[in-house]
């Protein structure tokens, strides 16, 4: 049975996240998050992670942005346009849309540990709690 667990990529240290990796026996790192590449990522940009996730962890990095919401969308959850709720439902209907579901299991399955990479914080959730629930 596969072990799936979220992680955000905000708020957290490297040796917090990497150390948590390595706990949860990560095989892979799949990073569902939009925008990935900007200097507020910090050590978590993408060109970054695709280096330490596999030196630090042996585990496998991947990005995978038909697992991610749309601009649009994002853009009208993080400037409070719309709340938690219809965020969600907006992403589960783009999920749908897309097959996410099925497309994960038909890439994924193999990986007995998975993370799910996305944005969370304190003050925000992110679409990678939404994914999780409709993967199970």
């Amino acid at each position: 049975m596969q072990h799936v667990f979220l992680l955000s990529a905000y708020e957290t240290t490297a040796m917090a996240f990497f150390e948590r990796l390595k706990a949860e026996g990560t095989e892979l790192v799949l990073d569902v998050r939009l925008n990935n590449s900007s200097q507020l990522c910090g050590f978590t940009k993408m060109k970054d992670l695709a280096f330490f996730v596999p030196q630090l962890t042996g585990a496998v990095y991947i990005h995978d942005l038909e697992l991610a919401p749309t601009k649009g969308l994002l853009e009208l959850y993080t400037h409070k346009r719309i709340d938690w709720e219809d965020y969600a439902a907006e992403y589960l209907r783009l999920l749908r849309e897309r097959r996410g579901a099925a497309l994960y299991h038909a890439r994924y399955d193999d990986y007995r540990s998975v993370c799910l990479l996305g944005t969370g914080t304190k003050k925000r959730r992110s679409h990678n709690e939404i994914l999780l629930s409709a993967i199970r």
